[in-house]
């Protein structure tokens, strides 16, 4: 199994990604705290540094980059300030703009401010519900004339209005048509919110995080049965053909179509921040699935990614160098592969 995730690693190289879904510009504030205010009782931030980050859909980009592949953003920026900002970060990537929608919306942005190491605060900008028809149309256009052109597609759900049925059921449907007219398979990897999960029928595999799973089954989890009977629901809710429950420090579960539950330990070493984890577990996933992967050997990828990036601080990526580092050297990997192997 180790010698199979090296050289998937090596492979996911150049596959090219289409990420559809909601964008955001990550804003963090970095600082000091030495007092507490005199007008209320809250810290006073002494601010040594800002950064303006990919986030959302975009900071999944940002991983795919980072780990070797090449990627288009479709989805809605504003006509602003922070979306010209967004645009810039794409093209130091080297990546493509040309699936953007600037829409009547202004651009999300999120703006996180950190002192000592912890957030203090995080406050949003941002305007949700359904984009207009226009701007929906400029999207499953550039969809229907692009889908081609990819190895797989991430659907990037933050749940802001952007990935309504509509446009669901126009690139479930064109993909639909691509297999059959190329005789290429193009996986769909949705990293979902849990309303509306029937939004999702068709694709390939959906990747909820522990409470998302919970909420999209209706049912809690707690044992590993609970774990094997949710993600057996959000299978038939879904119609899709692999489901991966992330779970934290848990690590993750994966359950195929006609498979047994498989429980993936986790591989991070020390958990400082969560943010973006999810970006780059959906990452890792379609690129392995993209470079003709199994479910089980992309989940696996994937894990090893997460438990690098949960290391780091801020909206983070991890690079193939670091993977590999990881696969070439960590003994506690071995749990993983152990586990898979059975």
């Amino acid at each position: 199994m180790k010698a199979e995730l090296e050289k998937l690693a090596q492979e996911i190289s150049g596959k090219k990604i289409l990420v559809v879904g909601d964008i955001i510009v990550d804003h963090f504030v970095w600082g000091t705290v030495n007092r507490i205010s005199p007008e209320a009782p809250v810290p006073v931030v002494n601010v040594t540094k800002e950064e303006f980050l990919l986030g959302g859909g975009a900071n999944v980009l940002h991983n795919i980059y980072s780990l070797g592949g090449e990627a288009v953003l479709c989805g809605i920026i504003g006509d602003d300030d922070m979306g010209k900002r967004l645009e810039n970060l794409l093209q130091n990537l080297g990546a493509s703009t040309k699936g953007l929608v600037k829409g009547k919306r202004p651009t999300t942005v999120k703006t996180r401010v950190v002192a000592q190491g912890q957030q203090v605060v995080r406050f949003d900008r941002e305007q949700i519900g359904a984009p207009s028809k226009a701007t929906i149309a400029a999207m499953t256009d550039f969809l229907k004339q692009n889908i081609a052109d990819f190895d797989a597609i991430i659907i990037s759900d933050y749940y802001k209005g952007v990935i309504g049925t509509p446009l669901m059921k126009q690139l479930l449907g064109r993909v639909a048509e691509v297999e059959e007219q190329f005789g290429k398979q193009i996986p769909v990897v949705v990293d979902p919110k849990p309303s509306q999960p029937e939004r999702f029928y068709g694709a390939s595999l959906i990747t909820p995080n522990h409470l998302e799973a919970e909420k999209m089954s209706g049912m809690k989890i707690t044992t590993t049965d609970d774990l094997r009977q949710a993600a057996t629901r959000l299978l038939q809710t879904t119609g899709c053909k692999a489901v991966l429950i992330t779970r934290g420090e848990a690590g993750m579960a994966l359950l195929e179509q006609g498979k047994d539950l498989q429980v993936i330990p986790t591989n991070a070493q020390a958990v400082f921040d969560v943010t973006g984890a999810g970006d780059t577990v959906i990452a890792a996933l379609a690129l392995g699935l993209a470079a003709k992967a199994t479910f089980s050997n992309a989940a696996a990828l994937a894990n090893i990614a997460a438990g690098v990036v949960v290391g780091k601080i801020g909206t983070a990526t991890v690079n193939k160098e670091e993977l590999l580092a990881v696969l070439h050297g960590e003994e506690t990997v071995e749990t993983v592969f152990k586990h898979l192997e059975k």
